[in-house]
């Protein structure tokens, strides 16, 4: 059939990934060149809700022979959406009390927080994606424990304003050090990216250190 699909300019991709973000279908990813390509056909919708967040104007729709977009595919397809059955790890022994949670902070969706909140002023800033609690474990221990937390779906949540509010927020207060937890998924990439922008709109030199939590 002929339909809407998308079509990537090499030559004008910068390798940025901001359309890997804005699909919703998992469409675009980076290839080995660091150029975004469409997966199949059956995932694009042809609606080109990548188009604007292109900075070089390499992505555009066109008219062409292609499979039909197909919407359950999507979500069997998507690394990031595929659903999965994981056999949760037995620990060694039970424990004689519930573990206690390492969260100093509320709230923590970035959506909510406020940059001048008190809890920012001196810390360090854990910067997470939203399943990386789910899926690691020792996630309060190894990660969350003695750092101000904010959480994030770079595939899901509108991030518009993201980047200049966490800019904000590393800029205007004392941030030690920069965690980035995300998934193994291509699609939570996205929030690497959104922080490394945020970070240098703010205009500090700060290392950040990313952990990539597996799904299993």
């Amino acid at each position: 059939m002929v339909r809407q699909v998308i079509e990537i300019d090499r030559e004008l991709c910068n390798g940025c990934g901001e359309c890997t973000t804005a699909c919703a279908e998992g469409a675009l990813v980076l290839d080995a060149e660091g150029k975004a390509v469409l997966v199949r056909d059956i995932f694009c919708d042809g609606l080109g809700a990548c188009l604007n967040v292109c900075p070089t104007n390499a992505l555009k729709i066109i008219e062409r022979e292609a499979e039909a977009f197909d919407e359950a595919a999507v979500h069997q397809g998507c690394p990031g959406s595929r659903a999965r059955t994981l056999a949760p790890q037995s620990p060694a022994q039970s424990p004689s009390a519930p573990t206690a949670s390492e969260l100093g902070q509320w709230p923590i969706q970035l959506h909510l927080v406020s940059p001048a909140a008190p809890y920012f002023r001196e810390c360090d800033l854990l910067i997470a994606a939203d399943c990386t609690a789910f899926a690691l474990g020792s996630f309060h221990a190894d990660l969350l424990r003695g750092k101000a937390l904010v959480i994030a779906c770079p595939k899901l949540d509108r991030t518009e304003g993201y980047v200049e509010k966490l800019a904000q927020l590393i800029g205007g207060n004392t941030v030690y050090s920069i965690t980035v937890a995300i998934m193994e998924v291509p699609c939570c990439s996205g929030l690497s990216r959104l922080v490394a922008q945020a970070l240098a709109l703010s205009g500090k030199n700060l290392a950040v250190k990313t952990v990539v939590v597996p799904i299993s």
